[in-house]
């Protein structure tokens, strides 16, 4: 992670784990899941300030609440992408025109980005997304519908899908139903 501007703290729970947040001037930087692949490194989170009162954390914890409450599913906050190279960002900004309880593979996001070849970087850009659940890294799939990777964990990952009803149903799938978008057919799974 390149070094950015000042940057806030807050820890926030959630229904899949203690999220880190964190924050620049410029908007909202970080939500990582505590124990995921790819956090910051403990030193520079150690250098991090934390707060119980900024604007931007205490947005970004309200509208995750409302998330995992199923009151939102699209998420207003300035972001501060800055943190990755030129070709992570711009994966991360295609990230966000996926929308809430839809699915795209990692060959579709390449494509996206005018870079087809590159579905291999775009899978690596997408695991050092350091705004899980707010840049949604967890609606990109295998092209057959697989569900693979993601610095959270699998189990995480299909929850949030199951969340948003966008769980792939392999029945469905091996018939070879797709959506009008071209995409496996996906049914949600019924709430625990």
């Amino acid at each position: 992670m390149k070094p950015t501007t000042h940057r806030v703290k807050a820890t926030v729970l959630s229904p899949l784990g203690p999220l880190l947040l964190a924050a620049t001037p410029s908007g909202l930087s970080g939500v990582w899941f505590m124990d995921q692949r790819h956090l910051p490194a403990e030193r520079e989170v150690q250098d991090w300030t934390p707060v119980r009162d900024n604007a931007i954390l205490n947005t970004a914890a309200d509208q995750l609440t409302a998330f995992f409450a199923h009151r939102l599913n699209r998420f207003d906050l300035p972001l501060d992408l800055s943190a990755g190279t030129a070709f992570q960002s711009s994966v991360w900004r295609a990230l966000l025109d996926i929308p809430f309880g839809q699915t795209r593979s990692y060959g579709e996001l390449a494509r996206a980005i005018g870079k087809p070849a590159a579905v291999r970087a775009v899978g690596a850009a997408i695991g050092r997304n350091p705004l899980g659940i707010v840049v949604p890294c967890h609606r990109v799939i295998g092209a057959q519908g697989a569900l693979t990777g993601y610095a959270g964990g699998l189990v995480r990952k299909a929850a949030l899908l199951r969340l948003e009803g966008a769980l792939i149903d392999k029945a469905h799938q091996s018939r070879g139903q797709t959506t009008s978008t071209g995409h496996p057919a996906a049914q949600p799974l019924p709430a625990h």
